[in-house]
């Protein structure tokens, strides 16, 4: 089989993996930029051109785009979809799980249980909206925002309405979420491939962080999920419709909050903490597919 893996750097940890497990099962792996894909669109004969070179004879593409390049990326993969090719994240559901607020609404949709959102249209009334989420204190989050960036823990409801009204005035869009106290800074990242959980880990915000990111600082061990966060998980990334998922959920008195469905979700933390081969749970979703 002839694999492509979409990702603008050879030398990140999850994008190596999948060239190692594609390989070693017999694939041929290829890395392409897709910001150096030009599309060319005409009737009935699709074609992507890379370096000059038509891309041809190709079996299925494994996208791993980042937040910044969502526009373009998922026009590549979209071109892919046009060529017949199979796409491990259809560019739909990368589109979905991209929007924070439109995956919020198709997961409440879905009936999985999630943080109380509120999500206004520059509301100047700060402190009604903030009573809508619960009190303070609140988690504020951009809607553009990724690993950890752009997400503010406000624990009172002057700070709440400093923060709140000081994203307004930049007109940066932001949802204002319930502050889940009983997680303790800790949050569950189930990795999902092909509808069954593959691996998951517990992450732990560093002190003084409630953040939990690995990429801020937060530590992460293995974990045997419930029952029933085992079943929101698989079915948070079946309502996206995606193949691969990272599901990121809170434990909480009422049971699994869905916080985040990532498409592109990183290895190196999940194989580190699991020791789990979980790459090469990819190329076979890939292989059985194609």
């Amino acid at each position: 089989m002839n694999l492509i893996i979409l990702s603008r750097d050879t030398k990140l940890y999850s994008t190596k993996r999948l060239v190692e497990a594609g390989e070693k099962r017999g694939h041929q792996v290829r890395v392409l930029d897709h910001l150096k894909c030009n599309l060319v669109i005409e009737k009935k004969n699709p074609k992507i051109i890379y370096n000059g070179e038509e891309l041809k004879d190709i079996h299925a593409v494994i996208p791993r785009i980042g937040a910044s390049v969502t526009f373009y990326g998922t026009a590549v993969v979209r071109q892919f979809e046009m060529m017949d090719i199979f796409t491990a994240a259809e560019s739909q559901a990368l589109i979905r799980s991209r929007d924070k607020l439109r995956s919020l609404q198709i997961l409440s949709r879905a009936g999985l249980g999630l943080p109380k959102t509120v999500f206004t249209n520059y509301s100047r009334d700060v402190e009604k909206t903030l009573k809508e989420a619960g009190g303070a204190p609140v988690v504020i989050k951009l809607l553009e925002g990724t690993q950890g960036l752009g997400v503010v823990l406000a624990e009172n409801k002057k700070a709440a309405i400093s923060v709140v009204e000081a994203f307004n005035g930049l007109k940066a869009r932001v949802i204002v979420q319930e502050f889940i106290k009983e997680a303790k800074g800790a949050d569950i990242r189930a990795f999902v491939v092909d509808g069954h959980v593959v691996g998951a880990m517990k992450r732990q915000a560093k002190e003084g962080e409630f953040r939990s990111n690995l990429h801020r600082g937060g530590t992460a061990e293995v974990i045997e999920l419930s029952r029933e966060e085992e079943i929101a998980a698989v079915k948070a990334a079946n309502a996206l419709k995606l193949g691969v998922a990272g599901v990121d959920m809170l434990q909480s008195e009422r049971g699994p909050l869905i916080i985040e469905v990532n498409s592109s979700p990183g290895l190196e933390g999940i194989e580190a903490a699991t020791g789990k081969d979980i790459a090469g749970q990819i190329i076979k979703y890939v292989e059985k597919n194609v």
